[in-house]
Order: C-alpha cells, then structure tokens, then sequence
C-alpha cells in the first residue's frame, strides 16, 4: 500500500517539534502493513490514529488523520492530541462512531472528488495547481462559527478535501469554468447575502405578501461563485434540503438545481471521464488548463481542444 504524505503536511509536522517527522515516517510505515487500523473520525471519509508522543523523543502525543484509498493513503492532517482527552481509552471503550449515513456521505464526496482531482493531474495539470489545499477541521468549525449555522456532511468533507480553486486565468475547474470557492469568500458573500435580505425585509413590511422579495435565506452556504474572482453568481447549498441552488447577485436566474453535492461532483467527474456523454456542459483543454465550452473565451477559442471519447 502506497503512503503519500503531502509538502504541507511534512512542515506543519516539523513544527510541531522534532520528533514528530520520524513518529510521522514509522507511522506511513504502519499504515503500508495495516490500512484499516484508524478510526472513524468527525470528518466523514477520514480516520484516525493516535500516536503516543512518549515513544518518540521531541513528540507531544499526536492525532493524524488519513484518507484511505483501494491503491493508496494520504495523510491529511497531524496534530497535537486535545490535553482535555486521554490519547487512548484506558478502559478500553470505544470512542462515538460517525452515523453511517454520514460515513457513506463522506465516503462517496471524497470518491467523486478524487476522480476529478485524479484526472487534472494527469490531463490538466495547471487546473491542478490551482486547486488549494484541505482545510483543517478547526478552520471548517471556525467558519461554522463566523456563519451562524450548522456545516453539512457533504460540505464539510469537500472542504476538508480542498479549501478553494484560485483558478487560471479567471477560470475555475467546474463546468462554466465556475470555481470552488475559498473559505473566506464564502464567509464574506454569506455575510452579504445575509445584509441583502435585513434590507429587503425592511421593504417587506410595507409590501403585500405576493410582493415580498426574499434574496438570501440563513439556511443558503455560497459554494461555487462564477470565477475564482467574480462573485456575481454561482451555487449555493441548501443546508434544508440538501440539495444546491443558484444564487445571483441581480436575483436573476435562481432556483434549486436538483443535484445534491454529491451528485453534482459525480456528474462533473463523469464528463470529464467520458465526455462524449456530457451532456451539463463540454470539457475541453487549452494547454495544460481545463476549459468548459459554454463558457470560453473568444480569445482562446482557436487553441481550445474539445475532449472526445
């Protein structure tokens, strides 16, 4: 079983004393021999394991979690084990499991992403890059925090997968060359979504009820915007009904999308892996980027590649 431990993962290890690179290593060893030895943990699709700092010279007592695969493990995440909490249940119990159905949700957001990021790679490795890192579970429950409203499975697992598209030349990886959005520009456009309707719900109340103008509700998380830098619209994601919707700036073309996050992922994965079946949107290349048809620059018409196959 191949181990992959990313760069950011190695210097968030080596910061955390010296120690804990090799604890690190022998772990990624143990894991080669014995993938399933974690446990489940509160990010679905990601297990856990507890080191104890005490066998290893210049090691607090670490919690890593790692992403499991058929062919491969990648190490998502090293840190400290909460002081609050013992590193291993002395009587033995186990720890509270994540719901199944939570666990199944994590498991196919990570499976439907990892087709896609798995593709870039190897076909638009550009698009690739752009793609930042996973949040850390504190940034995710901090964000839960600056928003005012419970985080879902699925969103939770994307973001703990990849925090953002910083895109290429103005485009995302999504089809319409929409982009993922960062963490802060959800918290930001929520924010403003959030001011918008406090206005109009002052208008409101001098409107008849068939007049009432609703524009943001609470329950709405900003998840794609139109590009990495242009906010003007994009999905977000309905925390009641689980499924996504379009949001826009003008209050122009909004409306439930009747894809869930997963389904949406999957669909995206599926065109790019057989895109004479797309039917969404056409991918195609310029050069090592990922471009999506509907969308395309004029000027980069002549050097776009339509995917076949």
């Amino acid at each position: 079983m191949n181990v992959e431990i990313p760069r950011h993962v190695r210097d968030a290890a080596a910061r955390l004393g010296s120690g804990v690179p090799y604890a690190l290593k022998v772990l990624a060893n143990q894991l080669a021999d014995d993938p399933d030895v974690g446990q489940p943990s509160e990010m679905p699709g990601i297990l856990t394991v507890t080191v104890d700092g005490e066998l290893f010279e210049d090691c607090p007592a670490l919690v890593i979690g790692y992403l499991r695969e058929p062919d491969r493990i990648e190490i998502r995440s090293v840190n400290p084990a909460p002081s609050a909490e013992p590193v291993a249940d002395a009587q033995g119990q186990d720890q509270p499991a994540v719901p199944a159905a939570d666990a199944v949700t994590g498991r196919e957001i990570a499976s439907a992403w990892q087709r896609i990021t798995r593709w870039l790679q190897h076909n638009a490795p550009d698009s690739h890059a752009a793609l930042r890192g996973g949040a850390s579970p504190a940034a995710i429950t901090a964000l839960e925090h600056d928003l005012g409203t419970q985080i879902p499975t699925d969103l939770r697992a994307l973001w703990f997968l990849t925090a953002g598209d910083d895109g290429v030349s103005g485009r995302g990886c999504l089809p319409g060359n929409e982009a993922l959005m960062t963490l802060d520009a959800v918290a930001s456009l929520y924010q403003q979504g959030i001011d918008a309707q406090a206005h109009e719900d002052t208008l409101n109340a001098r409107r008849s009820e068939g007049d009432q103008i609703t524009v943001w509700k609470t329950a709405w998380i900003p998840v794609v915007a139109f590009g990495p830098a242009d906010r003007s619209s994009g999905l977000y994601l309905d925390t009641v009904s689980g499924y996504l919707g379009r949001w826009s700036r003008f209050n122009s073309g909004s409306g439930e999308e009747l894809d869930t996050l997963v389904t949406y992922l999957e669909e995206v994965a599926d065109m790019l892996e057989a895109p004479a079946l797309a039917t969404r949107d056409k991918p195609g290349l310029v050069g090592g980027t990922l471009m999506w048809g509907s969308r395309l620059d004029p000027a980069q018409e002549d050097r776009w590649q339509p995917l076949v196959g």
